[in-house]
C-alpha cells in the first residue's frame, strides 16, 4: 500500500523576510541555502524550511497547541536556550519529559527546542504508573 515516507519540508508565512532569515540563521543556526524577494530556503540537518513572505501573516501566536519542535543535542541545549531567551518570548513552560524550551519566532510561530527522541518519550511513558498512555 502506498504511504507517506516522511516529512518533506515546512513552510512558514513571515511578515519580514530579512528578520526571519536572521532569526533562523543567527539564533537557531539554520544554513541559508537560497533566497529570493519573497522567500528563502534554509536547512538544519535533514530539515528543509521555507520562509514565504506574506504581509497578511499573523504576528501573534495561534491559541492552540500546534508547534514545531526542533531537535537539539543535550550538550548544546543550555547555550542555545540562553541565546533564545534573550531574543524570543516564551509561550509555554516545560512540563514534559526531557529538556524543552518553548519560544515564539518573529511572526509568532510556536517553536520548541527539544532534547530527546520519540523513543525516549515512549520509554518515559512506559515507566509511568498511571496507565493513561498505551505503547504499541
Amino acid at each position: 500500500m502506498p504511504s507517506v515516507s516522511g516529512l518533506n519540508h515546512i513552510t512558514l508565512a513571515v511578515t519580514d523576510l530579512d528578520n526571519s532569515i536572521t532569526f533562523y540563521r543567527e539564533v537557531l543556526g539554520f544554513r541559508l541555502r537560497a533566497f529570493w524577494p519573497d522567500g528563502a530556503y534554509l536547512e538544519a540537518g535533514s530539515l528543509w524550511l521555507c520562509l514565504a513572505l506574506d504581509k497578511q501573516a499573523l504576528s501573534r501566536p495561534h491559541p492552540d497547541y500546534t508547534h514545531l519542535a526542533f531537535s537539539v543535542a543535550s550538550s548544546d541545549f543550555a547555550e542555545l536556550s540562553e541565546k533564545l531567551r534573550a531574543v524570543a518570548p516564551i509561550w509555554k513552560q516545560n512540563r514534559s519529559e526531557g529538556n524543552s524550551l518553548y519560544v515564539l519566532d518573529p511572526d509568532g510561530h510556536k517553536l520548541e527546542l527539544h532534547v530527546g527522541s520519540l523513543q525516549s518519550r515512549l520509554d518515559h511513558y512506559s515507566q509511568q504508573a498511571d496507565g493513561n498512555v498505551t505503547i504499541i
